[in-house]
Parts: C-alpha cells; sequence; structure tokens
C-alpha cells in the first residue's frame, strides 16, 4: 500500500486517545489508530446516505404525495409517552 505523509494537528485529549489506544496493544502505532478511525467515520457517513437514499427520502416523498398522513407534534410526543409507558410496565 502506497503511503503518503499528513501533518494534522490534534486537541490534547484526541492526542491522549490515539497514543492511550497505541499503547493498548490494539494498534501497531499512532497512523493505524488514525486510519481506523477514518475507516469508521468513512462507512457512517455511508450508512448514513444510505439511510437518507432508502428511508427519509421515500418517506418524505409518501408525505408530499399524501400530507394527510402527517402527525402533529401533539401527536408524535403522545405516541412516544404510551410507548415508554408501554415499556416501563412489567411483564406478566
Amino acid at each position: 500500500m502506497a503511503s503518503t505523509r499528513l501533518t494534522i494537528t490534534l486537541t490534547p485529549e484526541l492526542l491522549e486517545f490515539v497514543r492511550e489506544r497505541s499503547a493498548g496493544g490494539d494498534y501497531n502505532n499512532d497512523s493505524e489508530v488514525i486510519r481506523d478511525g477514518l475507516r469508521l467515520l468513512k462507512a457512517r457517513d455511508q450508512a448514513v446516505e444510505e439511510w437518507l437514499r432508502k428511508e427519509v427520502v421515500p418517506a418524505h416523498l409518501r408525505l408530499k404525495a399524501d400530507p394527510s398522513r402527517a402527525l402533529s407534534a401533539d401527536d408524535v410526543a403522545k405516541q412516544l409517552a404510551e410507548r415508554r409507558k408501554a415499556r416501563k410496565k412489567p411483564a406478566a
């Protein structure tokens, strides 16, 4: 794998985190920690894009086509409260 050098500036907290991870034996060096973090960031961004494309956009289009499907903020709050209440009930 070809490598290119890049100089970055980290906050003291992030630098400490990187050093702890590499010193802890999970990674061979600081660069591996940074690379793994970037791979995870890339995967998260791809997952968000997929969620937007597959779920959010179609839901928006359905609502746009039939606005009567919309719920008020009060209706949403009531439904959420009912779900929380149902979860708190002990199993019979």
